[in-house]
Parts: structure tokens; sequence; C-alpha cells
């Protein structure tokens, strides 16, 4: 029983990350286009620095000339006014979200407003900043046993009264979805096929 306990925590935190990602809602998903994101806060510095080449990887090879083009226009307003570089950057961040958006599959909506910082993917960027994903791991843990937890006890209590009543037995099928769909979606990203996820292979392993 202890391994099978130590099993499952293992198991949700290498899984929980990504199905964070796969079922929060839209908004915590978009992450890369929003004002404190990783692609505009790297494109202030590049637009600082007169440099667009760290920002190439952000798009696909095809769409550097057009986001080459968008920098050195944007490098060329910015410099009339306060105003103008103002509308300028926004242009260029602009350009450069929807593009990077359009190269991962992903809908463009617009540059969203600075985040707090509270969601899955900001804390991930963090990590990576700290160089250490230990503590984010096991928080993240906690919390995807938990809503494993909370689904199957639930699912688990209804179904022992399914057979007294339709309305009883509705709210254990009701459970029951919710329960197996959650799983569902963590076996989803096991197989790779969360977020802009690329399932790896065997053979991708050996080449490491």
């Amino acid at each position: 029983m202890k391994e099978m306990k130590n099993g499952f925590k293992g198991f949700a935190a290498i899984t929980f990350l990504a199905l964070a990602i796969l079922l929060v809602p839209q908004t915590s998903m978009a992450h890369c286009d929003t004002l404190d994101g990783p692609v505009v806060v790297e494109a202030r510095d590049a637009l600082a620095k007169g440099d667009v080449y760290p920002l190439l990887k952000w798009v696909k090879a095809e769409e550097e000339k057009e986001i080459s083009e968008a920098f050195i226009k944007t490098l060329a307003v910015r410099k009339l006014n306060p105003a103008a570089q103002k509308l300028a950057d926004m242009y260029f961040f602009e350009t450069l979200v929807r593009i990077h958006r359009a190269g991962e599959g992903a809908p463009y909506t617009g540059i969203k407003a600075t985040e707090t910082g509270e969601t899955v993917v900001a804390k991930a960027d963090q990590a990576l900043e700290k160089g250490s994903i230990d503590g984010l791991a096991k928080t993240i843990a906690t919390h995807t046993e938990k809503g494993i937890r909370e689904r199957f006890n639930h699912a688990l209590e209804t179904r022992k009264h399914a057979q007294e009543s339709v309305r009883a037995g509705r709210e254990y099928v009701k459970a029951y979805v919710t329960y197996t769909h959650y799983l569902e979606g963590v076996a989803k990203v096991v197989d790779g096929k969360g977020h802009g996820a690329v399932a790896a292979s065997p053979a991708s392993h050996d080449k490491h």
C-alpha cells in the first residue's frame, strides 16, 4: 500500500503541469499573449537594444522576414516622440505575438493585460529562472492528488445510492462523468496530447 501511495504521488508530480495547462481556462493558457509574458518581455528588451535576433526563436523560419521588417519599421517610428514610441511598440508586440500564436496553431485575440503571476505557466517560468522545479512540483502534486481524490470519493459515495431513485442515479452519473473526464485529461497529457505538446517516442529519448 505504501509503494502504491508513493507511486501515485510520483505520477501526480510528473503530470500536473501539463494537466493544469490542459484543463485550466483559455485565459491562463494564453500566457504568451500578455504584457508580462515571455514574448513581450523579450520584445521590450530587443527594441531597447535595437537587436531583433533574440526574437526570431519565437516564430517559424518562414516568418523571420516579416518580423525583421516590422522590427525595423518600429525602430524608425519610435524615435519620433514618446507617443509614437508607445504606439509603435504595441504594434510590434501584437505582430510578434500574433505570428507566434499562429505558429502554435492557437488563436490570437489581442494582447492581454499584465497577469498577477499566479498562473501555472507563470510559475513554470519562475521555476526556469530559479533553475529548479522542486518546490513547484511538490505543490502541484498535492493539488493534483486532492483533485483526483475528491472526484473519486464523490463518485464512490453517489454510487452507493444510485439505485435508490432516478434523481440519485442522475447524481451518480454526473459524478461519474466528472471523475472519468478528469482522468481522461490526465491520460491525454501522459500521451503527449496537451497544449502544444509533442509526444516523444522511445527513439527520441535514445538520441539524447
